[in-house]
Protein backbone atom coordinates (compact mmCIF):
# COMPACT_ATOMS: atom_id res chain seq x y z
CA UNK A 1 0.00 0.00 0.00
CA UNK A 2 1.31 3.26 -0.86
CA UNK A 3 2.56 5.72 1.74
CA UNK A 4 0.93 8.63 2.11
CA UNK A 5 4.25 10.77 2.94
CA UNK A 6 5.98 9.92 -0.62
CA UNK A 7 2.62 10.48 -2.74
CA UNK A 8 4.84 13.22 -4.92
CA UNK A 9 5.49 15.51 -2.03
CA UNK A 10 2.42 18.13 -1.45
CA UNK A 11 1.60 21.09 -2.24
CA UNK A 12 -0.59 23.90 -0.38
CA UNK A 13 -3.12 25.38 -2.13
CA UNK A 14 -2.46 29.26 -2.08
CA UNK A 15 -4.34 31.44 0.83
CA UNK A 16 -5.55 28.07 2.22
CA UNK A 17 -4.13 25.68 5.14
CA UNK A 18 -5.35 22.75 2.49
CA UNK A 19 -2.16 21.05 2.37
CA UNK A 20 -2.46 18.36 -0.67
CA UNK A 21 -0.51 15.03 -1.80
CA UNK A 22 -0.12 15.74 -5.50
CA UNK A 23 -0.72 12.43 -6.58
CA UNK A 24 -4.43 12.12 -6.02
CA UNK A 25 -7.64 10.90 -7.43
CA UNK A 26 -10.31 11.16 -10.33
CA UNK A 27 -13.43 9.84 -9.95
CA UNK A 28 -15.03 10.05 -13.64
CA UNK A 29 -14.05 6.51 -14.88
CA UNK A 30 -15.97 5.21 -11.18
CA UNK A 31 -19.61 5.62 -13.69
CA UNK A 32 -20.86 3.21 -16.63
CA UNK A 33 -19.02 3.36 -20.42
CA UNK A 34 -18.85 7.21 -21.54
CA UNK A 35 -19.26 8.32 -17.80
CA UNK A 36 -23.07 7.48 -18.16
CA UNK A 37 -24.75 5.41 -15.88
CA UNK A 38 -23.82 3.18 -12.42
CA UNK A 39 -20.45 1.11 -12.67
CA UNK A 40 -19.99 -1.84 -14.21
CA UNK A 41 -18.91 -2.90 -10.86
CA UNK A 42 -20.42 -1.25 -7.87
CA UNK A 43 -18.58 -3.11 -5.03
CA UNK A 44 -14.99 -2.58 -7.03
CA UNK A 45 -15.73 0.65 -7.14
CA UNK A 46 -16.27 1.20 -3.40
CA UNK A 47 -12.71 -0.34 -3.10
CA UNK A 48 -11.04 1.69 -5.17
CA UNK A 49 -12.17 4.53 -3.34
CA UNK A 50 -11.92 3.30 -0.16
CA UNK A 51 -7.64 2.34 -0.91
CA UNK A 52 -7.28 5.30 -2.68
CA UNK A 53 -7.53 7.28 0.59
CA UNK A 54 -6.07 4.52 2.52
CA UNK A 55 -3.08 4.50 0.76
CA UNK A 56 -2.83 8.20 1.42
CA UNK A 57 -4.73 10.06 -1.44
CA UNK A 58 -6.59 13.47 0.02
CA UNK A 59 -7.37 14.97 -2.86
CA UNK A 60 -10.55 13.57 -5.02
CA UNK A 61 -11.71 15.01 -7.80
CA UNK A 62 -15.33 14.38 -9.11
CA UNK A 63 -18.54 16.11 -10.37
CA UNK A 64 -22.11 15.86 -9.94
CA UNK A 65 -22.68 15.64 -14.13
CA UNK A 66 -20.25 12.38 -14.13
CA UNK A 67 -22.71 9.64 -14.76
CA UNK A 68 -24.82 11.95 -13.67
CA UNK A 69 -25.10 11.87 -9.70
CA UNK A 70 -23.30 8.65 -10.11
CA UNK A 71 -19.76 9.63 -8.54
CA UNK A 72 -20.78 11.95 -5.82
CA UNK A 73 -22.93 9.08 -4.46
CA UNK A 74 -20.36 5.98 -4.51
CA UNK A 75 -17.89 8.66 -3.30
CA UNK A 76 -20.39 9.18 -0.26
CA UNK A 77 -21.16 5.84 0.08
CA UNK A 78 -17.50 4.61 0.28
CA UNK A 79 -16.20 7.89 2.65
CA UNK A 80 -18.45 9.66 4.19
CA UNK A 81 -18.60 10.90 6.88
CA UNK A 82 -14.95 11.80 5.43
CA UNK A 83 -11.51 11.74 7.01
CA UNK A 84 -10.68 15.55 7.98
CA UNK A 85 -7.83 15.55 5.64
CA UNK A 86 -9.62 14.79 2.33
CA UNK A 87 -10.69 17.29 0.04
CA UNK A 88 -12.95 16.67 -2.54
CA UNK A 89 -13.20 19.11 -5.28
CA UNK A 90 -15.84 19.42 -8.01
CA UNK A 91 -16.77 20.82 -11.05
CA UNK A 92 -20.00 22.94 -12.58
CA UNK A 93 -20.66 24.29 -15.13
CA UNK A 94 -22.07 21.80 -17.78
CA UNK A 95 -25.19 19.01 -17.46
CA UNK A 96 -25.71 15.62 -19.20
CA UNK A 97 -28.08 15.51 -22.21
CA UNK A 98 -29.99 12.75 -23.97
CA UNK A 99 -28.03 9.66 -24.94
CA UNK A 100 -25.04 10.98 -22.52
CA UNK A 101 -23.87 14.04 -24.44
CA UNK A 102 -21.94 17.13 -22.60
CA UNK A 103 -23.83 20.58 -22.97
CA UNK A 104 -23.20 23.79 -21.46
CA UNK A 105 -25.17 24.74 -17.65
CA UNK A 106 -23.58 28.24 -16.54
CA UNK A 107 -26.68 30.64 -16.19
CA UNK A 108 -27.00 31.93 -12.25
CA UNK A 109 -29.79 29.22 -11.98
CA UNK A 110 -28.03 26.33 -13.23
CA UNK A 111 -24.91 26.65 -11.68
CA UNK A 112 -26.89 27.81 -8.03
CA UNK A 113 -28.71 24.20 -8.59
CA UNK A 114 -25.47 22.09 -9.45
CA UNK A 115 -23.81 23.84 -6.08
CA UNK A 116 -26.83 22.58 -4.30
CA UNK A 117 -26.81 19.00 -6.27
CA UNK A 118 -23.29 18.52 -5.29
CA UNK A 119 -23.53 19.11 -1.78
CA UNK A 120 -26.83 16.59 -1.61
CA UNK A 121 -25.25 13.63 -3.09
CA UNK A 122 -21.87 14.06 -1.56
CA UNK A 123 -23.49 14.43 1.91
CA UNK A 124 -21.72 17.86 2.58
CA UNK A 125 -22.76 21.30 4.41
CA UNK A 126 -20.06 23.46 2.19
CA UNK A 127 -18.23 21.76 -0.95
CA UNK A 128 -14.23 22.70 -0.10
CA UNK A 129 -13.35 23.09 -3.76
CA UNK A 130 -15.66 24.08 -7.01
CA UNK A 131 -14.04 24.36 -10.09
CA UNK A 132 -15.89 26.39 -12.89
CA UNK A 133 -15.83 24.47 -16.39
CA UNK A 134 -16.10 26.68 -19.30
CA UNK A 135 -16.66 25.34 -22.81
CA UNK A 136 -14.84 25.04 -26.14
CA UNK A 137 -13.13 22.32 -28.43
CA UNK A 138 -11.06 19.55 -26.49
CA UNK A 139 -7.98 21.08 -28.16
CA UNK A 140 -8.48 24.67 -26.75
CA UNK A 141 -10.75 26.56 -24.84
CA UNK A 142 -13.39 29.21 -25.70
CA UNK A 143 -13.27 32.74 -25.56
CA UNK A 144 -16.46 33.44 -23.76
CA UNK A 145 -16.62 35.80 -21.19
CA UNK A 146 -16.63 33.45 -17.64
CA UNK A 147 -17.74 36.84 -15.40
CA UNK A 148 -21.37 36.32 -15.06
CA UNK A 149 -20.86 32.52 -13.96
CA UNK A 150 -17.81 33.07 -11.61
CA UNK A 151 -19.31 36.18 -9.91
CA UNK A 152 -22.40 33.23 -9.25
CA UNK A 153 -19.86 31.26 -7.62
CA UNK A 154 -18.14 33.68 -5.83
CA UNK A 155 -21.39 34.51 -4.61
CA UNK A 156 -22.11 31.57 -3.69
CA UNK A 157 -18.96 31.39 -1.75
CA UNK A 158 -19.56 34.33 0.46
CA UNK A 159 -22.83 32.95 1.46
CA UNK A 160 -20.85 29.81 2.61
CA UNK A 161 -21.60 27.08 0.47
CA UNK A 162 -18.22 26.96 -1.02
CA UNK A 163 -14.46 26.94 0.08
CA UNK A 164 -12.28 27.50 -2.57
CA UNK A 165 -12.56 28.40 -6.13
CA UNK A 166 -10.85 27.46 -9.24
CA UNK A 167 -11.33 27.11 -12.79
CA UNK A 168 -11.50 24.63 -15.67
CA UNK A 169 -10.92 24.34 -19.51
CA UNK A 170 -10.29 28.05 -19.04
CA UNK A 171 -7.72 30.52 -21.40
CA UNK A 172 -5.27 32.38 -20.06
CA UNK A 173 -7.09 35.69 -20.65
CA UNK A 174 -10.39 33.59 -18.89
CA UNK A 175 -8.15 32.91 -15.95
CA UNK A 176 -7.76 36.91 -15.39
CA UNK A 177 -11.16 37.24 -15.80
CA UNK A 178 -11.57 35.23 -13.03
CA UNK A 179 -8.63 36.48 -10.50
CA UNK A 180 -10.28 39.82 -10.99
CA UNK A 181 -13.48 38.50 -9.07
CA UNK A 182 -12.46 36.09 -6.60
CA UNK A 183 -9.16 34.84 -5.92
CA UNK A 184 -8.78 30.83 -7.66
CA UNK A 185 -6.70 28.67 -6.01
CA UNK A 186 -6.02 26.08 -9.05
CA UNK A 187 -6.51 25.70 -12.79
CA UNK A 188 -7.58 22.22 -14.08
CA UNK A 189 -6.83 21.75 -18.01
CA UNK A 190 -6.38 19.56 -20.45
CA UNK A 191 -2.49 18.42 -20.42
CA UNK A 192 -0.55 15.64 -20.73
CA UNK A 193 2.86 14.42 -21.76
CA UNK A 194 2.08 14.73 -25.39
CA UNK A 195 -0.58 17.45 -25.45
CA UNK A 196 1.44 20.45 -23.69
CA UNK A 197 0.04 23.97 -25.19
CA UNK A 198 -0.24 25.07 -21.63
CA UNK A 199 3.58 24.87 -20.84
CA UNK A 200 4.11 28.50 -20.47
CA UNK A 201 0.45 28.87 -18.41
CA UNK A 202 2.04 26.33 -15.81
CA UNK A 203 5.20 28.10 -15.10
CA UNK A 204 2.90 31.74 -14.59
CA UNK A 205 0.83 29.87 -12.07
CA UNK A 206 3.58 28.53 -10.42
CA UNK A 207 5.07 32.01 -9.74
CA UNK A 208 1.86 32.72 -7.96
CA UNK A 209 1.68 29.45 -6.38
CA UNK A 210 -1.49 28.68 -7.84
CA UNK A 211 -2.20 24.89 -8.40
CA UNK A 212 -2.42 23.25 -12.12
CA UNK A 213 -4.31 19.97 -12.29
CA UNK A 214 -4.19 18.20 -15.42
CA UNK A 215 -7.29 16.80 -16.45
CA UNK A 216 -6.46 13.45 -18.74
CA UNK A 217 -3.49 13.04 -17.58
CA UNK A 218 -2.73 9.75 -19.61
CA UNK A 219 -4.36 10.96 -22.66
CA UNK A 220 -8.12 10.33 -21.33
CA UNK A 221 -10.45 8.41 -23.69
CA UNK A 222 -7.25 7.73 -26.30
CA UNK A 223 -4.87 6.83 -23.75
CA UNK A 224 -1.11 8.36 -24.99
CA UNK A 225 0.92 6.33 -27.33
CA UNK A 226 4.10 6.85 -28.38
CA UNK A 227 7.23 4.77 -29.06
CA UNK A 228 9.65 6.81 -26.67
CA UNK A 229 7.34 6.65 -24.50
CA UNK A 230 7.44 2.50 -24.53
CA UNK A 231 11.33 2.64 -24.83
CA UNK A 232 11.30 4.88 -21.65
CA UNK A 233 9.20 2.48 -20.03
CA UNK A 234 11.15 -0.70 -20.66
CA UNK A 235 14.01 0.36 -19.85
CA UNK A 236 12.88 1.65 -16.11
CA UNK A 237 10.84 -2.09 -16.38
CA UNK A 238 7.73 -0.03 -15.42
CA UNK A 239 4.28 0.75 -16.91
CA UNK A 240 4.22 3.00 -19.47
CA UNK A 241 1.45 5.05 -18.07
CA UNK A 242 3.00 5.01 -14.52
CA UNK A 243 6.36 6.80 -16.52
CA UNK A 244 3.66 9.69 -17.95
CA UNK A 245 2.36 10.41 -14.15
CA UNK A 246 5.76 10.17 -13.11
CA UNK A 247 6.89 12.49 -15.80
CA UNK A 248 4.24 15.44 -14.33
CA UNK A 249 5.33 15.44 -10.90
CA UNK A 250 8.58 15.91 -12.52
CA UNK A 251 7.55 18.73 -14.69
CA UNK A 252 6.62 21.69 -12.14
CA UNK A 253 5.91 21.72 -8.62
CA UNK A 254 2.51 23.12 -8.99
CA UNK A 255 1.00 20.24 -10.68
CA UNK A 256 -0.99 18.51 -8.83
CA UNK A 257 -2.24 14.71 -10.49
CA UNK A 258 -5.99 13.22 -10.58
CA UNK A 259 -5.50 10.22 -12.58
CA UNK A 260 -8.84 8.11 -12.62
CA UNK A 261 -9.60 3.97 -13.22
CA UNK A 262 -12.06 2.12 -12.11
CA UNK A 263 -9.75 -0.91 -10.83
CA UNK A 264 -7.35 -1.51 -7.81
CA UNK A 265 -4.42 -3.14 -9.56
CA UNK A 266 -4.19 0.27 -11.73
CA UNK A 267 -5.23 2.54 -8.83
CA UNK A 268 -1.84 0.88 -7.16
CA UNK A 269 0.00 1.05 -10.72
CA UNK A 270 -0.57 4.78 -10.83
CA UNK A 271 0.08 5.75 -7.38
CA UNK A 272 3.71 3.84 -7.48
CA UNK A 273 4.37 6.91 -9.78
CA UNK A 274 5.30 8.94 -6.98
CA UNK A 275 8.46 6.47 -6.03
CA UNK A 276 9.13 6.61 -9.81
CA UNK A 277 12.70 8.25 -10.41
CA UNK A 278 13.13 9.70 -13.86
CA UNK A 279 17.01 10.13 -14.65
CA UNK A 280 18.16 13.82 -17.27
CA UNK A 281 18.06 11.19 -19.93
CA UNK A 282 14.67 10.01 -19.72
CA UNK A 283 13.26 13.21 -19.20
CA UNK A 284 15.09 14.83 -21.96
CA UNK A 285 13.83 11.57 -24.29
CA UNK A 286 10.31 12.44 -22.65
CA UNK A 287 10.48 16.15 -23.46
CA UNK A 288 10.79 15.36 -26.76
CA UNK A 289 7.14 13.93 -27.11
CA UNK A 290 5.69 16.89 -26.53
CA UNK A 291 7.87 19.00 -29.18
CA UNK A 292 7.50 16.41 -32.03
CA UNK A 293 3.43 16.77 -31.28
Amino acid sequence: MANPDILGGTFTLPGTDLTLNRLGYGAMQLAGPHVWGPPKDHDAAIAVLREAVASGVNHIDTSDFYGPHVTNKLIREALHPYPDTLTIVTKVGGKRGHGGSWLPASSPAELTEQVHSNLRNLGLEVLPGVNFRAWGTMEAPGTESIAEAFSTLADLQRKGLIRHLGVSHVSPAQILEARAIAPIVCVQNYYNLAHRADDNLIDNLAQDGIAYVPYFPLGGFTPLQSSTLNDVAARLEVPSMQVALAWLLHRSPNILLIPGTSSLAHLRENLAAADLELSPIDLDELNLIGTSA
